[in-house]
């Protein structure tokens, strides 16, 4: 757990408010009552609410309470700030003129002196993030990983002054730090998403910006509309000319640092033909091939070339960021091989929780037997329809199976509704076994569900677990 004392010193003696109760918003209330912080805590699920009673903090509806008295309001990422409309707590807070901030704010307002990595994007920062952790754990750095991935900020073992946080940021935790900028900034790439919390996408492609502001240094992508004009607009550097000059798998990102408030470029990082190269003081080095990894995948190109870009800024060798790199098993819920049954993988890809997440698992197999369906997100399924002829059979699950079916009808792709992740499952795994002499081969059974969880399940990782259990449990006698 974080020592929160310089946090706590600010707060002049006043009480602290904390709405939703997830992990993080428990790991908050137990840093804080450790050092006897008057918290006030509120959630909607009464098993959260006995847990952070448990944990010392007093039980109010917070939305119906003056807030004048209290220093601040902790507020959980996922609680409406702006979009739609401002949660009724935000409302309070904004009503009593206290600050509303998230748990990446208070650890920054501990003043640890620890080198902060921040990596956001819409798709892959996951992956860049732990592939990162593996890979400075393994050159012998001392690394914390949290954020938006794994363990909540403040249940995190503070690293020695030599080593790092490494964090992963969505944009509603940026959207929650009013002053906290990370010493390494990176940004991986910015497709639609989120809309319904952000309301526009300039305001998504605003707050994403706004990790560069202060950073000293800057790993930026340029294989995107918007990070090509973050990288003009926010550090003074047009890539164009060389975005144009690459091939079409290209992945090239930019290094600068800060001086003087002006981006300087001190190198880049790309990936051409599956092979990962570096640019410093006008020589470009081959690192190696990205095949050797064991993510695979185009868009993991990007992730392992950011996380190279990264790691070299801390003295790492080219050979030993790549030889780390190898091992990197990847992430159990993203693109995560759970079992092979005669032949047959299953695949766990709860993690894809959007049409641009998908593409890149289906471009990955051929002849798939692909689970879908959730809580469905802004643009459904668009952009998907050119990995179809990978398709053999969908079955659909959740509140997305209608609109999801009339979409795969209007495709000409055969579709079952199955309703819920166990049904899913068997079914898949009976078409999969029963058509393994079919030409084309032995299919893959792929959970990649272009939707949130939020439907059937507390989150991706739940719904992840889920399906691992269910395949665990087939058994591969019946699959004659």
């Amino acid at each position: 757990m974080i020592d929160l004392s310089p946090f706590v010193k600010t707060l002049d003696g006043k009480p602290v408010a904390v709405f939703g109760l997830g992990v993080s918003g428990l790991a908050t209330v137990k840093a804080l009552r450790a050092l006897s912080v008057k918290v006030t805590a509120w959630d909607d699920n009464p098993d959260a609410q006995e847990a952070a009673l448990q944990a010392g903090a007093e039980i109010l509806p917070l939305a119906e309470q003056d807030l004048s008295d209290y220093a601040c309001l902790v507020l959980a990422p996922g609680v409406p700030l702006h979009h739609p409309e401002p949660h009724p707590v935000v409302v309070a807070a904004h009503h009593a003129g206290i600050e509303i901030i998230g748990d990446i704010e208070v650890l920054h307002r501990c003043h640890h002196g620890r080198t902060t990595i921040g990596i956001t994007g819409t798709n892959g920062k996951s992956t860049t993030a732990a592939l990162l952790d593996h890979v400075l754990k393994t050159c012998g750095m001392k690394a914390a990983l949290g954020g938006n991935i794994g363990t909540p900020v403040l249940d995190l073992k503070m690293p020695p002054k030599s080593g790092v946080f490494v964090l992963e940021l969505s944009s509603f935790q940026l959207d929650l730090c009013p002053t906290f900028t990370p010493d390494i900034a990176v940004l991986l790439n910015i497709t639609p998403d989120h809309l319904d919390r952000h309301g526009t996408m300039e305001e998504y492609v605003a707050v994403k910006a706004r990790i560069f502001d202060g950073a000293q240094t800057a790993i930026i992508s340029a294989d995107d509309e918007y990070c090509r004009e973050i990288c003009e607009r926010v550090l003074g550097l047009s890539p164009t000319e060389s975005q144009q000059s690459a091939v079409s798998l290209s992945i090239q990102f930019y290094i600068i640092q800060n001086e003087g408030g002006e981006g300087v470029q001190i190198g880049s990082v790309h990936v051409e033909e599956g092979v990962l190269y570096e640019t410093a003081s006008g020589k470009t080095t081959e690192v190696g091939d990205l095949s050797e990894l064991k993510i695979k995948g185009a868009h993991n190109h990007q992730n392992a070339a950011a996380a190279y870009a990264v790691a070299r800024q801390f003295g790492l060798g080219p050979t030993e960021i790549y030889e780390a790199m190898k091992s990197f098993p990847g992430l159990a819920h993203r693109q995560f091989l759970t079992r092979v049954m005669n032949g047959v993988p299953y695949i766990n890809d709860s993690k894809a929780t959007n049409a641009e997440s998908t593409a890149q698992a289906l471009q990955c197999h051929r002849n798939i037997y692909w689970i879908a369906g959730g809580r469905t997100k802004e643009g459904g399924l668009e952009g998907l329809d050119p990995y179809m002829d990978r398709v053999r059979h969908v079955f659909l699950v959740g509140e997305a199976m209608d609109d999801f079916a009339r979409w795969f009808k209007k495709h000409g792709v055969s579709y079952s509704l199955s309703g819920t992740l166990d049904m899913a499952v068997d079914a898949a795994h009976m078409m999969a076994q029963g058509e393994r002499g079919q030409p084309g081969g032995a299919g893959t059974v792929l959970l990649s569900p272009a939707c949130s969880s939020y439907d059937q399940f507390k989150n991706f990782e739940q719904r992840g677990d889920y399906f691992t259990s269910l395949v665990d449990a087939l058994e591969e006698e019946e699959t004659a």
